[in-house]
């Protein structure tokens, strides 16, 4: 036993790589789980626990290359984040908004930062300014925690991550020109040679990486693959805003914007992304933050005491009056002024790149030899009291505000209903098709729906094929496996029956299914005798809703929705449900959407997305004989979605049993999606009493967008 002991490095600091990263792990784990109980955001906890570890605290793990490497990674990935995960319709939208918050988050922490500096601490002006410059910037340390939450798209947290872009450019510009006069070494025409490689830098990842992006994901659909692609489409951005002289953090945020359309909120890549960064990445960077901090800096030094209160201060005023007039301009809640507060007002990356670069900048030597630095060591010490205080700050204000608009918009996992009021089921038999039909039904489903997707497959009670069993089996795995690698929970049913039309139509009532995937292999059509099997099959036996999905790409990788809509489909009781759908694939994938159809049907389409906005554009298309007008627009990316309708109801055509010769020939190497809209005759509602109000009540409970659509459907 001795002996086994004696093979363990035990001095400190710890040299032996496997029980440092024991150690690292087991503050990982136990810091959420302990501080949770004291609502103590785990955030200000890994940071407390990187002080009392590191070498200023009981020294048990320097801060070496090892947690400076992780810790700026975990730092890009927290910018990549925030730019992955950015509604972009939104950020559009709200641009006006996030310049005017980043423009105010930059110039009155300068202006009170500068006068302190100069009237209260008595320190020269370009001391002053690149202070204050400090106090300007700030990085997104608790988005992690709206982003766990589920309120990342909330409009709050849209502008305020987009403002970052702004006040650290800005923030990192005043630094090199500060350090460029104080040394010498600026050079001529230096704003113009930074804006120019800005522009070539920021080209090449917003219109570089996205098609990099979707040539690799549509070739290669290993999960290991995509993922280390990703990492590498994320370095190569902070790389290459390095080379232009910006701070790293901006390319890795860039990077997200780029990928913002490629990788969907509900897919398996996206959790992979999390779960890495959450589990891995960021806690390392916050560990990495928390070993600079040296709180003996309180008991030796006076001034470096003066500098921190003065810096924290100043650092959090600044950052509480630009979210107070942002608040009372735009009539935000005191919740969603807590959120802009709390993610603007941590300091860390660009202040520490900026206070690092300060502190090693020579002007002179005393009489005693001394170095006099641009930026002092009180000012170096007191820069990490105060990413300390700002980053307590931070993390309690954006806790409470996320916690309050989560429990609002009804997104915490507790409050979810336990019977789904939406249930989609995906027979499914080819195995080529399964990944992709799943993708789907998770792009369909609202976000509340955790369990409400089945898989199943339908063998032939009569058939005496061999080992049919065991491979059926495998199909329902893998379609498991796949919904669980977006956290998604898939009832998988195994189903003996006389023929493939029983077997569905008796599961969708035995069920209550609400909406029917089917798919077709990529490599064929759709023929008129499959839509005519269907139509006489399942459509006559069903009134759900039903999708028929041929997949010609992974729908992650489609630019846009083309969706055909006939005339009177708004006045069909199945309307609302199919539209929430078409809502919910552009929300969660980014996707833009082309609405076609008539004047009142666009009308209908257009209130809903008045109040609840998507990118989409408006086209007016009312005559189904001139289908093929549709084949100059779209383009190889692009996928159709076509709502077709029964027989005998108000929105049918006969030009629509042309469908399919159409697809085949002239959309071939296109994507897409037939919709038959769920339908409800008088005589069924007489027979089982119900109306068209109590219809829409599942949609109703699903989300906001599904009551605004129901509540429009009720008036018109």
């Amino acid at each position: 036993m001795l002996l086994f002991l004696n093979t363990i490095e035990t001095t400190l600091p710890l040299t032996n790589p496997v029980l440092k990263f024991l150690v690292i792990l087991l503050i990982i784990l136990f810091a959420p789980i302990l501080l949770n109980r004291v609502k103590i955001p785990h955030l200000l906890g890994l940071i407390i626990a990187g002080a009392i570890i590191g070498p200023f605290g009981f020294n048990l793990i320097t801060r070496d290359s090892s947690i400076i490497l992780s810790g700026t990674a975990g730092l890009l990935y927290i910018m990549f984040l925030a730019g992955l995960e950015i509604d972009m319709a939104d950020f559009k939208k709200n641009a006006g908004k996030s310049t005017l918050l980043g423009l105010l988050g930059f110039v009155i922490p300068m202006v009170l930062g500068t006068a302190a500096g100069l009237y209260l601490l008595g320190y020269s002006f370009f001391t002053s300014v690149l202070m204050a410059s400090m106090f300007s910037s700030h990085t997104l340390i608790t988005y992690p925690i709206v982003s766990k939450l589920g309120i990342a798209k909330n409009q709050a947290v849209n502008i305020t991550v987009g403002s970052t872009l702004i006040t650290n450019v800005l923030a990192l510009l005043v630094l090199a020109v500060v350090v460029g006069l104080t040394s010498g070494d600026i050079a001529q025409n230096f704003a113009l040679k930074l804006s120019v490689s800005f522009i070539i830098f920021s080209s090449i990842i917003m219109l570089g990486f996205p098609p990099l992006a979707r040539w690799f994901f549509k070739r290669y659909d290993d999960n290991v693959s995509q993922y280390v692609f990703v990492l590498v489409l994320v370095f190569l951005g902070a790389v290459l805003s390095e080379l232009a002289g910006i701070e790293g953090i901006i390319g890795a945020f860039m990077a997200g914007l780029a990928l913002n359309r490629l990788i969907p909120r509900t897919s398996p890549l996206m959790n992979r992304i999390d779960f890495v960064g959450n589990a891995i990445f960021i806690p390392f960077f916050l560990l990495s933050v928390g070993m600079l901090i040296d709180f003996r800096a309180f008991f030796t030094d006076f001034e470096t005491v003066i500098v921190a209160v003065t810096m924290s201060v100043i650092a959090t005023v600044g950052k509480y009056i630009p979210a107070w007039i942002i608040q009372k301009s735009f009539r935000y809640s005191v919740d969603q002024r807590r959120l802009i507060f709390g993610l603007s007002n941590a300091q860390a990356a660009a202040t520490l790149a900026a206070v690092l670069v300060g502190y090693n900048v020579i002007l002179g030597e005393t009489a005693d030899g001394e170095p006099i630095r641009l930026l002092s060591e009180s000012i170096l010490n007191g820069t990490i009291i105060m990413i300390l205080v700002t980053c307590t700050i931070a993390s309690f204000e954006t806790q409470r505000g996320a916690e309050s608009i989560a429990r609002a918009e009804n997104t915490d996992i507790e409050e979810e209903d336990r019977e789904p009021n939406e249930r989609i089921l995906i027979p499914v038999s080819n195995p080529e098709t399964v990944d992709e039909l799943i993708h789907l039904s998770t792009m369909l489903r609202s976000k509340k729906n955790k369990t409400g997707l089945f898989a199943l497959k339908i063998l032939n009670h009569n058939s005496s094929e061999p080992g049919a069993e065991k491979q059926a089996k495998k199909i329902l795995e893998k379609a498991t496996i796949t919904a669980s690698s977006t956290d998604i929970h898939l009832t998988g049913l195994l189903r003996y029956d006389l023929n493939i039309v029983n077997g569905i139509t008796s599961v969708i009532k035995e069920h209550r299914i609400t909406d029917l995937v089917l798919g077709l292999h990529v490599k064929k059509g759709i023929s008129e005798s499959f839509l005519g099997n269907l139509t006489e099959g399942i459509l006559a036996k069903s009134n759900i809703n039903t999708l028929v999905y041929k997949p010609a790409q992974p729908i992650s990788t489609v630019k846009r929705h083309f969706i055909v809509m006939p005339e009177n489909a708004e006045k069909e009781v199945g309307f609302p449900f199919w539209l929430l759908k078409i809502w919910n694939i552009s929300r969660n994938s980014g996707a833009k959407l082309l609405f076609y159809g008539t004047e009142n049907t666009l009308g209908f389409v257009r209130d809903i997305h008045s109040k609840h906005p998507v990118e989409a554009e408006f086209s007016v298309f009312d005559d189904w004989d001139d289908f093929l007008i549709l084949s100059r627009d779209i383009k190889i990316d692009d996928n159709l979605i076509v709502v077709l309708s029964r027989k005998n109801q108000l929105s049918y055509h006969t030009s629509m049993s042309n469908v399919p010769k159409y697809l085949n020939k002239y959309f071939q190497k296109n994507s897409f999606i037939l919709v038959f809209p769920m339908q409800v005759n008088e005589g069924q509602i007489k027979r089982t009493g119900l109306n068209y109000p109590s219809l829409l009540e599942p949609i109703e409970k699903l989300d906001e967008i599904g009551k605004t659509i129901a509540s429009l459907f009720k008036r018109k």
